[in-house]
C-alpha cells in the first residue's frame, strides 16, 4: 500500500453505460459522483454513450505483442488513448450499468476489451503465463439494475454478471476487492423504493473510500 497524507483525496473512475438520459442508471451514477465529491475525492466520470466511445475492437488492437515489452497506452483513437492514459492513475473504479442478456451493454464490453489492454491493465510474463495486474485501483464497485428476480437470476442463469466482473475481468487487472449490488426490479419500483436505492448507492460509494478516509492510505494494489 502507498502512504498518503491522511484524508488525501482519491481519484475514482466512474463509468456509466446506459443510452437513455434520465434513466435510473444515470441517477445512480449522479448519486455516486456527488457522494464521492462531497467527501473530497476526485471523480473522473465517464458517460460512455454521451462521450461516443467506440466499442469496436480493431484488428490492429489484437496483434500479438512481445509479452515482456507490452505497452498498450498509445492509440490513434484520441478518446481511447485518453481512457488508457487515465486508467493507471485511478485509485478505485465504479461501473454503473443495466443487466442486458446477462451482459453489460455493448459500449462497456467494448470499453473493457479496448481499454483494459496489455501494457495498460495487465502484463503477461510469458504469452501463456499468468497475468500481472498493472492497475493501482485495488477496489471496484459495480452497480447493476435488473428486471429479473434474484432467485431466478441465481438459480436459472447463474448470475453471469458476477462472474464477468468478479472472476473474469477485474482480478486480471489487479483489482481483487470487487463489490457488486443489484437494484431490482426497476420497472415496477416505486418512487420511494428508487429513493431508497439512491441512498444505498451513496452508502456503497462511501464504503468504497472509507478505508482511506480512516487511515490516510491508498487502497491496496
Amino acid at each position: 500500500m502507498t502512504s498518503v497524507t491522511p484524508g488525501a483525496p482519491l481519484r475514482i473512475g466512474l463509468y456509466l453505460a446506459h443510452p437513455r438520459p434520465g434513466s435510473f442508471n444515470h441517477a445512480l451514477s449522479d448519486a455516486v459522483a456527488d457522494e464521492l465529491r462531497t467527501r473530497g475525492h476526485e471523480v473522473c466520470a465517464h458517460d460512455l454513450y454521451a462521450e461516443g466511445f467506440d466499442p469496436v475492437l480493431r484488428a490492429d488492437e489484437t496483434e500479438t505483442v512481445d509479452a515482456a515489452t507490452q505497452d498498450g497506452a498509445d492509440s490513434p483513437d484520441p478518446l481511447l488513448a485518453a481512457h488508457r492514459a487515465e486508467l493507471p492513475t485511478l485509485d478505485g473504479l465504479v461501473f454503473v450499468h443495466p443487466n442486458w442478456w446477462g451482459m453489460p451493454p455493448a459500449v462497456l464490453t467494448g470499453w473493457a476489451q479496448r481499454v483494459l489492454a496489455p501494457g495498460v491493465a495487465y502484463k503477461l510474463g510469458t504469452a501463456d503465463g499468468e497475468p500481472v495486474g498493472l492497475l493501482q485501483a485495488g477496489r471496484a464497485l459495480v452497480l447493476n439494475t435488473s428486471d429479473t428476480p434474484e432467485d431466478r437470476e441465481r438459480e436459472e442463469f447463474g448470475d453471469p454478471l458476477q462472474r464477468i466482473w468478479a472472476a473474469c475481468v477485474l482480478p486480471y487487472t489487479g483489482v481483487t476487492d470487487v463489490r457488486r449490488t443489484v437494484f431490482r426490479t426497476v420497472t415496477d419500483a416505486t418512487a420511494e423504493q428508487r429513493a431508497e436505492w439512491l441512498g444505498r448507492a451513496r452508502a456503497l460509494a462511501a464504503e468504497l473510500v472509507s478505508g482511506n478516509e480512516r487511515s490516510g492510505r491508498r487502497m491496496p494494489t
